[in-house]
Parts: structure tokens; sequence; C-alpha cells
């Protein structure tokens, strides 16, 4: 009953009209993001952060959070219209979803895919409900040696997942928590790679640092096609499926809401993995599964149910545990921090209210996402005639604003265009960005339980092996970097994921 009455509070919360607002704003946004080829999730939330900084916590977060899943929305438009997925997790849809349009039948899927996609979120967020008191509970019970344990097993599974190089991946997260340690050592006191920069001495703006990485680089290693693409929107009365297609997307749904929860709550599995599996579940199960490739509407609402199904699943990690399970969670986890909010079990003992009131508006902005979704699909389809020139110095201009207004600095503009091209030149050599993000976010926290424990120990490092629950966590993670098999089993696809 506690869990009910939070939950309703939050709703209350989460329906004044500021933050409805917040909701809308976020939903709307996230489906251009997603619409707009090249522009993935990650990016998208990182870009926008400026735009949250001045608001209240609750408002900023559920309008980044409403960015994040509503970009799985807008991606499928373009896999299913235009062949081109909006972002990686929408890939596998552009097989049967542009069969579907080339039979017309286009208005069909797109209605499959953002039920689909609002039947997984949803099942996905009441999974974050079910699993906050009890998750947030067992993690208030341990300690220091645990936490900094678990955060060694996040980033171990985040290196190992990311990238075709996990020496290349170490690279990336090792310049992650150097980037990190800039600034006033907490303990001692003393300026640390800082080269006598005063502005460095509360380190890097992180807002900066994310804008540059990843949607600098992304504006800069975007390749512009300039012909606009010809686009044609379905109407109306195309949209309703037939009843048909209602009863063979049900079981589709079905399996793609399992997969999705189950790999969303694993760290370093990103959407496209799910959707991935997913569309390997319908070729198993479906008794359609011979027309799959051909126009299948299994093959639309499966994997567009999983990968919504596995962007709210995430968040479960995030919120109980405070560990992110890919690098748009890792940004997002940035913002929390930055409004001064820690995620993980603290979360609901210090600031309940807020976070039942992101819970509560994850609810309300799937229901957003589905009726902006359907019925404005030709306003959506509007934005692809915009020539992409336009775009790019929009997107570069919006994000040069972002950058100065974080403190209405000039530097933090060259810190954004520095780690852009820092980002870019990553790119080129096939570094990974993600672990670097991951322990850009996680290693101050990291250091904050290494200390503590040491300082429980009386600097005696067998603190984390003298622990059952550290040891076997600590043991987990090594085990996940030095096992070659884990490398032999990594999915094809995620190597090809540009979120990772």
């Amino acid at each position: 009953m506690d869990t009910l009455n939070e939950l309703l509070n939050g709703f209350a919360a989460a329906m004044t009209w500021q933050n409805l607002l917040f909701a809308f704003l976020g939903c709307l946004l996230g489906t251009i993001i997603g619409v707009l080829p090249g522009i993935g999730p990650v990016a998208g939330v990182a870009l926008l952060i400026p735009l949250t900084l001045n608001l209240d916590a609750t408002g900023a977060i559920i309008m980044l959070c409403a960015i994040f899943y509503g970009t799985a929305y807008g991606g499928t438009i373009t896999s299913v219209l235009l062949n081109t997925p909006g972002e990686a997790a929408s890939a596998i849809t552009t097989i049967d979803g542009y069969a579907m349009t080339k039979i017309g039948k286009a208005g069909a899927a797109l209605t499959i895919a953002a039920v689909g996609s609002f039947v997984g979120g949803t099942v996905a967020t009441i999974g974050l409900v079910a699993a906050a008191k009890p998750l947030g509970e067992l993690g208030l019970l341990v300690g220091p040696p645990e936490f900094f344990a678990l955060m060694v097993v996040g980033i171990s599974l985040l290196v190992a997942l990311a990238g075709k190089s996990m020496v290349k991946a170490v690279i990336s997260g090792a310049l992650g928590l150097l980037i990190a340690m800039v600034g006033i050592d907490p303990v001692a006191g003393a300026p640390r790679f800082t080269f006598g920069m005063d502005r460095l001495l509360d380190g890097v703006s992180f807002v900066a640092v994310i804008v540059g990485v990843f949607g600098l680089s992304e504006l800069l290693s975007y390749r512009k096609d300039t012909a606009t693409p010809t686009v044609h929107a379905p109407n109306l009365r195309s949209l309703l499926p037939t009843r048909g297609e209602w009863r063979r997307s049900a079981p589709a749904m079905a399996r793609g809401t399992g997969i999705g929860f189950g790999l969303g709550l694993i760290p370093g599995m990103t959407g496209s993995v799910s959707s991935l599996l997913a569309y390997g579940a319908e070729k198993k199960f479906s008794r359609h599964r011979h027309e799959l490739g051909k126009g299948a509407i299994e093959g639309v609402a499966g994997p567009e149910t999983a990968n919504n199904s596995h962007a709210n699943a995430a968040l479960i990690p995030l919120f109980t545990l405070g560990i992110p399970a890919s690098p748009t969670i890792a940004v997002l986890m940035g913002a929390f921090l930055q409004q001064g909010l820690t995620p993980g079990p603290t979360l609901f003992t210090e600031h309940s209210e807020i976070a039942w009131a992101i819970i509560a508006s994850l609810f309300i902005g799937n229901l957003l996402l589905l009726l902006l979704n359907v019925p404005l699909v030709g306003l959506w389809t509007s934005i692809l005639r915009v020539p992409s020139s336009i775009l790019t110095a929009l997107i570069l201009l919006f994000m040069v604003i972002g950058a100065y207004t974080i403190n209405f600095s000039v530097f933090d503009v060259f810190v954004m265009i520095g780690f852009g091209l820092l980002g870019l030149a990553l790119r080129h050599l096939d570094i990974p960005l993600a672990p670097m993000v991951l322990t850009l976010v996680l290693g101050p926290l990291m250091e904050r339980s290494l200390r503590e424990s040491l300082e429980i120990s009386q600097g005696d490092f067998s603190i984390f092996t003298s622990r059952p629950i550290s040891a076997v966590l600590i043991g987990l993670g090594l085990l996940i970097v030095f096992s070659p098999l884990l490398k032999l089993r990594k999915p094809k696809a995620l190597n090809e994921d540009p979120e990772t």
C-alpha cells in the first residue's frame, strides 16, 4: 500500500500543468530527434540538457526522460517510411516496416509500432514501480565497499560489451576517469590536473563535455545527404490496422516486452540488441515467420515493443542502485547529479517525492507519445523535408548557446568545441565513447566509495575481498573483463551500434 500511495502522490505531482508541459515538450523534442537520421538518443539528450539547467529538478528530469524514450518512438517513422532508421534501435524495423510501406500498409505499421511501444514502455514502468522499494531497501543495506564493487561490475560490463576492442574500450574509460579527476581533490583539498587554471578548480563542466563529445562530434561526423528525401505521409484512414493485424501483433508484443525488459536490466546492453533479439524470436516462434522480410506485421511489433520496453527497464538499475545501464542512461545520470540528485537507494529516502513524480511521469509520457505519434505522423514527416544544411546550422547554433548558458561563460563554449574535436578523433580511431561517459559520471562516486571504504578499514584494501558481497562482485567484474568467452558470445549487431 505504501508503494501505491507514493505512486499516487507521484501522479499528483506529475500532473501539475508545469510538469505536464515538460513531459509534453520532452516527448515532442524526443520524437523530432528520433525522426532526424544521424542524431541518436544519447546525442539528443546531451544536446538538450542545457535547456533544463534552470528548471526545478522534477521538471528537468521529467523532460529529459521524455526525450529519452521519445527518440525510440520517433526513430520508427523514418524506418517505416524511408527505410532509414532514425536511431540504431529502430534499424531492424526497416526490414518489414519499409516492406509494408511498399505494399501500402505504412499506416498500419506505424500504428502497431506506436501501440507496441506504449505497451512495452508501460509494462516496464510497472516493473520499475514493483522493483523500486525492494531493490532500494536492499541497496541501503550495503556499505561503501559493496557500492564500489557494484560500480566496478557495471563499468566492466559496459567496457566488455562496447566496441570491437576491449583495449580501446579501456582507453576510453581511462580518459573519462582522467576528466572526472580534474578539479580539487575532495580529501586533500589540492588542485588536480588544473594546469594552474582557476577555471578548472571546480572541474570540467559535465554538460559542456557531453554536448561536445556526443553532440558536436556527431554533427561533425554526420555525412550529409544534400538531396532532401521525398516522403509521403499515410492518410488517417490507412492508420487503422485490420483485426487480423491486431491479432498477429499481440503475441509479438508480448515476446518483445519480455525480451526488452530482461535485457534492459543488464548494463552494456543497448536497445538495438533487444530489437534484434525480438526480431529473432519472431523468426523462431511466429506462426507467420515465413512472411518475415516481406512485410509481416510481427517484424514491426516485436522489435518496436522490445526497444521501448528496454528503454524503460534500463531506468530500474539507475533508480534503485545508481548504475547506468547504457550510455544514454549515463548521460541521464549526469543530469540527475547536475540537479543535486544522486540516483540509487538514497534517492527514495532523500528525494522520495521527486523520484515518484518522475516514475509517474513515465506512464504519462508513454500515453502522450501514443497520442502524439499516430495522428501527427504528417507533421513528423514534414521535418524530413527541411534541408539538412539548415538543420545542421540550427543544431550547431543551439549547441553554442547551450554551452554558453551553463555558466554564461565563453570558456565552456571552448570546452565544448575541444571535446567535440576529441570525440571526432575517437570516432575516427574507432574508440567507443560509451565507456568514457560512464567513467566520467561514475568516477567521482567510485572515488568517494573507495575512500570511504579505506577509511573504514584504515587503509586496508582487503576490505573488498573480506566482505562476501563485495568479494563476489569484484570477482564477477574481473571475470567479465578477462574472460574471452564473453567476447565470443557478444552479439554481432552490438559492434555496429553507434550508441556504443
